[in-house]
């Protein structure tokens, strides 16, 4: 954070002649002075881009019969493509392509039991010596559909790909272009010491960005597609519909799948289109544009992060909540990043910790308004899930509410006694200040009863996975906006932590914190192998915290200048049609 000085006076009042202050003739008795005014403080502003959205999407009017309407429709595809899961006629290899469009349409939800059913009799009836007589591109989704529903076949089944002699994988390899886009997203499912899959996806994404120019059609999208970004880092909304646009081949040949997808497509739209109006019309009403009008407007982002979660239709409540308390995340870093001054800071940051509504009078008259709707949205959560036991999960998110202010107050500190931390202690503090452990407790509120006393206490002890995905959503972000806080003159990054400890480049820093990234992603993918120490439910919204980070962050700040890849996602969502029902 910073507290930009104003150069043109060095940041000290001009200094008043004695002359100036006595008539000419220094006869008369001097007047009296005017009650000079209390300076405005200088403020760190940013000047953050405004919303490219306005009230666009206030303005969206469900109809509830045509929601209901694709409700009833689902249900006869859905029960179809339950028993082609389920056919004990279908054989291993077809019934596993099957499950892997399935997954990559976004419809595992409506099947959850049925597809773990049939995977664990597939997985224990597996011959490895099956894979010595199939194709690549077979062999690839086989391997992702075992790995992502937590399943640990061999990466040893690609061996067989390599040249004994050199080490390297064949000339047969590189001709098999759907083979290769195959392994690319296979090798994104890598564990620790899986070193044929790290070779792998460097193999194959240098020769994916060769010949990619020579491709035509769907083959020549789907390798720009996943060579942007591959679908386990993807936002599984936005990856399912890129699916479906691209890779019809996959599945048009079970019509029921191809129904049931559009069908779903149409609901969840509608039902995700009047969420977005919901808590686009409750951050108007709450007037934050006019009383914090210094921050970034990001409404339709937040949700499309939240979004990024959990799509599920029952977890409509839940997104609704944490996209709230995020925002309330937003207005709070956006003051102390770009607004508040030092002294302010520690006011805000002692309120929030005594979490009173006396304590707003201690506050900045421009900050009242957000502590009054912050302590009043949490009081009305408080009750609300009071009554049915529920309220410990509140009780946890405005702790780490409450944790997180404390954290942007030690990083205020750090700036205005013109300190860098040790790599050691911004980690500390900047796993905090990431908002993950707000964000990811905040979105267990809504969940219901899988999300009980017992996950949250396996969150408190803040395991592997956890950690690892805090790691990415922390550095991700450093990696891409450090250079951006540098020119506003904020508060040291991991980058410039990690130059400071290590004592090495700006590029060497950048390339070992990509490391640690990649390394992360290893622990995550190790944690949602079976057997899991909490239900997937719950894994996977920390998961899916992940890819949202990549999403945001891996090209540039996707959330500060959301111009590109959000605007993008939001389009595509919420803005264009979905796939026509009529063909």
């Amino acid at each position: 954070m910073a507290l930009v000085r104003n150069n043109s006076s060095n940041g000290r009042e001009p200094v008043l002649s004695p002359r100036s202050l006595t008539s000419p003739r220094g006869l008369t008795s001097p007047r009296p002075l005017a009650a000079r005014p209390t300076p405005e403080p200088v403020r760190p502003l940013a000047n953050f881009p405004p919303s490219i959205w306005a009230d666009r999407f206030i303005t969206f009017s469900l109809d509830n019969s045509e929601l209901e309407a694709y409700a009833n429709a689902l249900e006869e595809p859905k029960e179809a493509v339950r028993s082609l899961i389920t056919d004990t006629t279908i054989d291993a290899t077809t019934k596993l392509k099957l499950i892997y469009s399935v997954h990559r349409l976004g419809l595992s939800y409506l099947y959850p039991e049925e597809i773990d059913a049939e995977l664990d009799i597939l997985f224990k009836k597996i011959d490895l010596d099956y894979y010595e007589q199939v194709d690549l591109y077979t062999i690839s989704v086989q391997f992702q559909v075992f790995r992502h529903h937590g399943y640990r076949l061999s990466s040893d089944i690609f061996k067989k790909f390599k040249d004994t002699t050199t080490g390297i994988f064949t000339d047969e390899v590189s001709k098999d272009v759907k083979g290769m886009l195959s392994l690319y997203e296979s090798a994104h499912l890598r564990l620790h010491g899986e070193d044929i899959l790290d070779e792998a996806l460097a193999f194959t994404e240098a020769q994916l960005k060769k010949i990619v120019s020579t491709l035509e059609g769907d083959l020549a999208r789907q390798v720009n597609q996943v060579l942007k970004r591959p679908f386990h880092t993807g936002m599984p909304m936005v990856e399912a519909r890129l699916y479906f646009n691209t890779h019809e081949e996959d599945f048009s040949c079970h019509e029921a799948v191809v129904k049931l997808a559009k069908i779903n497509f149409n609901y969840l739209q509608l039902q995700q289109k009047e969420e977005l109006r919901m808590v686009s019309q409750w951050w108007k009403d709450m007037e934050f544009q006019t009383s914090v009008p210094y921050i970034r407007d990001r409404v339709p982002e937040i949700y499309l992060w939240i979004l990024g979660l959990y799509f599920e239709p029952y977890y409509s409540r839940a997104r609704i909540i944490a996209t709230k308390i995020t925002l309330f995340l937003v207005v709070l870093d956006d003051t102390y990043d770009a607004y508040a001054t030092i002294d302010e800071i520690r006011l805000i940051t002692d309120a929030i910790n005594r979490w009173e509504m006396s304590a707003i009078d201690q506050l900045p008259q421009y900050i009242k308004p957000f502590f009054r709707i912050l302590l009043n949205e949490y009081d009305d959560l408080e009750k609300e899930y009071s009554k049915d036991g529920r309220a410990f999960s509140v009780h946890a998110s405005k702790q780490a509410f409450q944790e997180i202010a404390r954290g942007y107050l030690e990083e205020a500190e750090w700036l205005n006694n013109n300190y860098v931390a040790t790599f050691p202690e911004y980690m500390r503090n900047g796993l905090i200040t990431s908002a993950y452990n707000v964000i990811s407790k905040s979105a267990l509120v809504g969940m219901g009863a899988i999300a009980d006393e017992e996950a949250l206490a396996w969150f408190e002890t803040h395991p592997k996975i956890l950690k690892a995905s805090e790691l990415i959503s922390r550095l991700q972000d450093d990696v891409m906006t450090f250079q951006f806080e540098r020119k506003r003159g904020q508060s040291a990054t991991g980058v410039d932590a990690y130059i400071k400890e290590y004592k090495v480049s700006e590029e060497v820093a950048i390339k070992e914190l990509m490391k640690i990234i990649e390394n992360a992603w290893k622990d995550i993918n190790e944690g949602c192998l079976k057997p899991t120490e909490v239900s997937m439910a719950l894994l996977t919204p920390i998961l899916n915290l992940a890819r949202m980070i990549d999403v945001v962050y891996k090209f540039d700040d996707g959330f500060t200048f959301p111009g590109k890849t959000l605007k993008d996602y939001i389009t595509l969502l919420f803005v264009s049609p979905p796939p026509s029902l009529e063909n």
